[in-house]
């Protein structure tokens, strides 16, 4: 009889807990010494981190109207025979067909001058992950610059040592105008190349030749950013043209800039000095407007 009334007692405390484990969401069935529950997780690998949040950008300014005019005419000098009307045609750009003005936008400038071809892109790129629970907007952004900083072959910022792919043959004149890079060292290059990064191989020969400054990564503009400069092959009657392309990431936009000069005699080279300088001036501008 004793143990009977035993049972009687202890039934209704067990019923009551299964009760509760099966109506509570997240109980693990059990209790502490005061009979509160103790949760867990059904899965048991912890709480499930919540999607990175959207990029900072959630749309791109008009290519077309990002450069001011006066560095515009600075970078695009018009010629005297232009009308009034050609002048502001010119300065005004030509968009670039566009799919989604929200995500890439871009314009282009095209200037004849006296002393030859002038020409000016600029590109919008707003950069969106579809798996934010993977990737971040900014982190998408950053995997799209080191892949164009890797295809112009230049070696992401703070890597020493051994050369790596990035150091690719041919590309030793830009690599070498970097502090930021390890292919000055005498493992990724001759013993040339350890001469100072704003030596070209022709300076010496001409002092009127400015000199050569080369491909290399740039800091302080943007998050990240570099600078490509390429001079295009000699030909019998055509002349060596300079293109300089900047490319730099704030948060999750990428911005494209191209410069290039073309002159119209085949004994003018372009300096590399004067159109970096010019290139980076509109880039910096650029920056800034996205920051404000």
């Amino acid at each position: 009889m004793e143990r009977k009334a035993v049972r009687r007692r202890v039934l209704p405390g067990i019923a009551m807990i299964t009760a509760l484990a099966a109506g509570v969401t997240g109980l693990a069935g059990c209790t502490d010494g005061n009979g509160i529950g103790i949760t867990s997780d059904q899965k048991g690998g912890g709480s499930t981190a919540a999607p990175a949040q959207p990029g900072k950008y959630r749309s791109l300014p008009q290519p077309c109207k990002a450069a001011d005019t006066k560095r515009l005419k600075a970078m695009l000098p018009a010629s005297d025979s232009l009308t009034t009307q050609q002048r502001e045609q010119l300065y005004a750009g030509t968009a670039e067909p566009s799919f989604d003005g929200d995500r890439h936008v871009g314009c282009r400038w095209n200037a004849q001058a006296p002393e030859g071809t002038l020409l000016l892109s600029v590109t919008f790129e707003r950069v969106v992950s579809y798996d934010r629970a993977a990737a971040s907007d900014d982190d998408k952004a950053h995997t799209v610059f080191v892949r164009r900083l890797t295809d112009a072959h230049l070696p992401f910022p703070g890597i020493t040592g051994s050369p790596s792919p990035s150091t690719a043959p041919g590309t030793a004149p830009g690599a070498s105008a970097s502090p930021a890079q390890p292919s000055g060292s005498p493992a990724a290059t001759p013993a040339p190349a350890s001469a100072p990064a704003s030596a070209s191989p022709s300076a010496p020969a001409s002092p009127s030749t400015a000199p050569e400054l080369g491909s290399r990564v740039l800091e302080g503009l943007g998050s990240e950013a570099y600078l490509d400069d390429k001079l295009s092959p000699a030909g019998a009657s055509a002349a060596q043209s300079r293109t300089v392309r900047i490319v730099f990431r704030t948060s999750n936009v990428l911005v494209t800039i191209e410069y290039s000069v073309q002159p119209s005699g085949p004994a003018a080279i372009p300096s590399s000095a004067e159109t970096q300088d010019k290139t980076r001036q509109l880039a910096q501008a650029l920056a800034e407007r996205f920051s404000e």
